[in-house]
């Protein structure tokens, strides 16, 4: 899109509010790996991500308009993106095994005792889950986080705080919360 570098993201955000096709190609365009690697986190297939990530891109278009607040088009998007991903898990019933390793990224190979995340997290109800998921999976900060779902600060932390506990009395014999 010409022009598109001079404007800044909010001003992008708010023309693609207003439906302007090049405006929020330019943001999907920034925005396209780090949604790839989200999908890809949940699926560990090349081809499942590219489809979570078509998915995304098309949901987002067609709901722009309902977009309230445009500096959190990311996190918006993000949302989107993990409801996808959750959605694409449900109907595949996959189950994806990952493990956190040193240098902080997620990987899928088997260990002794492993935990499913997925079965795990369904302890927790939709809300609770899109929260954890978003705040330590997508490293979201709580303050953009509190503002896509319109809820105050203090609730977001209420939630992980009880989502947490949650986990943890599920995980009990688990290596990782001993």
């Amino acid at each position: 899109m010409k022009g598109s570098e001079n404007l800044n993201t909010t001003e992008l955000e708010e023309k693609a509010i207003a439906g302007d096709e090049d405006s929020f190609t330019a943001l999907i365009d920034g925005m396209q790996e780090r949604l790839y690697r989200m999908a890809y986190s949940y699926v560990r297939n090349k081809d499942d991500a590219l489809e979570i990530v078509q998915e995304t891109v098309y949901k987002a278009y067609i709901s722009i308009h309902k977009l309230q607040q445009p500096q959190y088009f990311k996190t918006w998007l993000t949302k989107i993106a993990v409801n996808c991903a959750l959605d694409f898990i449900r109907k595949s019933k996959k189950i994806v095994y990952m493990e956190k390793n040193p240098e902080g990224s997620y990987t899928s190979e088997p260990i002794e005792d492993v935990i499913d995340l997925q079965e795990a997290l369904r302890v927790l109800d939709k809300r609770s889950r899109m929260i954890i998921v978003m705040r330590y999976f997508e490293d979201l900060p709580i303050k953009d986080i509190a503002g896509v779902l319109e809820m105050p600060e203090s609730s977001v932390k209420t939630v992980i705080y009880r989502g947490l506990g949650k986990l943890k009395i599920n995980m009990k014999g688990s290596e990782y919360f001993g």
